[in-house]
């Protein structure tokens, strides 16, 4: 069975003429699924219902099933799917004010093995298809409703984007095509832990979407203990793909760095990030360590993150604290299908 919205618009214009039907139905079945968000090709009602039964023969709609929904107090909102295989994955909706985000993941756990992120310790399973990322968006629309549009993607979920390059490609193609999701390539950022030549490759076929790096340390040494991949990939590699990236003022890479108290916190960690970033079209993103029940870590005094920031400002580098959401619920990425997984094992 094809995973109908894992087909490109020019994909789906050929499958649906390799059934026979004509080319202009594309975009009437891309209408129907990512517009009015159909659950089955029976609610399709300006195609035939020959062409109906046919459709519902070779292609599936929904690959992902909603297991569980938990709200914060601040309206953040955090899910768990399942996927067909019986593996898991997580998505969060972050309300703003004037926007709505929301986290996808791209793959059943991770492959990088960040000492500090609890998704990491499951290890890698799996990449997820296209239609399994771009399912996230569409179940979550369907949950939150129309008055709450979610106008913002972050590729910032389970998974290292970067080593699901294709599927992540495609999924930001369904995602900003006009006839399908319509989003804008600038409110769609895909995170990566430093994946050289992904940022490459991001640099030559993505480059109008927004680029965000998992920096968290200023030394090699440091970064070896909490982000193992930076044996291979260091921050000199690193710096040296961002200084060939085609950023601007409107598209700045983000630098996301997590606090660590007594790890990475300190004013001359600050002034070295300071130093490593010069002369980038970047923003620096500081993160408050989410704490999880067995971590190595504890998050860094909000007092200190601020000093830290000060000294980002007064080196001319815009910087700014993430605003955490969803507190009380299981916040820490992968906390909620970790949860789920010890209540019924």
């Amino acid at each position: 069975m094809v995973e109908i919205k894992g087909l490109t618009f020019k994909e789906l214009e050929e499958f649906v003429q390799s059934l026979g039907l004509e080319r202009y139905r594309a975009k009437q079945i891309a209408q129907w699924l990512y517009k009015k968000r159909v659950k089955t090709f029976e609610e399709m009602t300006n195609i035939s219902k020959q062409a109906r039964k046919l459709l519902s023969e070779k292609a599936v709609i929904d690959v992902l099933r909603l297991v569980k929904v938990e709200e914060s107090s601040d309206g953040t909102r955090k899910y768990l799917f399942e996927l067909p295989d019986g593996n898991r994955v997580e998505s969060v909706f972050i309300p703003e004010r004037d926007w709505n985000t929301l986290c996808v993941s791209t793959q059943v756990g991770c492959p990088v093995g960040c000492t500090f992120c609890l998704t990491a310790k499951d290890g890698f399973t799996r990449n997820l298809t296209v239609a399994e990322i771009v399912d996230q968006y569409i179940h979550v629309q369907r949950d939150v409703g129309e008055k709450r549009r979610i106008s913002n993607v972050v590729f910032m979920g389970m998974g290292e984007p970067l080593l699901n390059f294709d599927n992540v490609k495609k999924a930001v193609e369904i995602m900003t095509h006009r006839d399908m999701l319509d989003l804008s390539t600038r409110k769609v950022t895909i995170s990566t832990v430093g994946i050289v030549p992904g940022i490459e490759r991001m640099a030559k076929e993505m480059s109008k979407v927004k680029l965000a790096v998992s920096l968290h340390a200023t030394s090699d040494d440091l970064r070896e203990k909490l982000v193992p991949l930076n044996r291979r990939y260091s921050i000199k590699d690193i710096m040296r793909a961002l200084r060939r990236y085609p950023a601007d003022n409107v598209r700045r890479i983000m630098i996301e760095y997590v606090m660590l108290e007594g790890v990475n916190d300190s004013l001359e960690d600050a002034k070295r990030l300071a130093k490593l970033v010069k002369g980038l079209k970047v923003k620096v993103n500081l993160i408050p360590f989410n704490y999880y029940p067995g971590a190595p870590f504890k998050p860094t005094p909000r007092e200190r993150i601020e000093a830290f920031q000060r000294v980002l400002w007064n080196h001319n580098i815009a910087a700014f604290i993430r605003d955490s959401k969803g507190q009380d619920i299981s916040a820490a990425c992968g906390m909620l299908r970790t949860k789920e997984k010890a209540c019924h094992a």
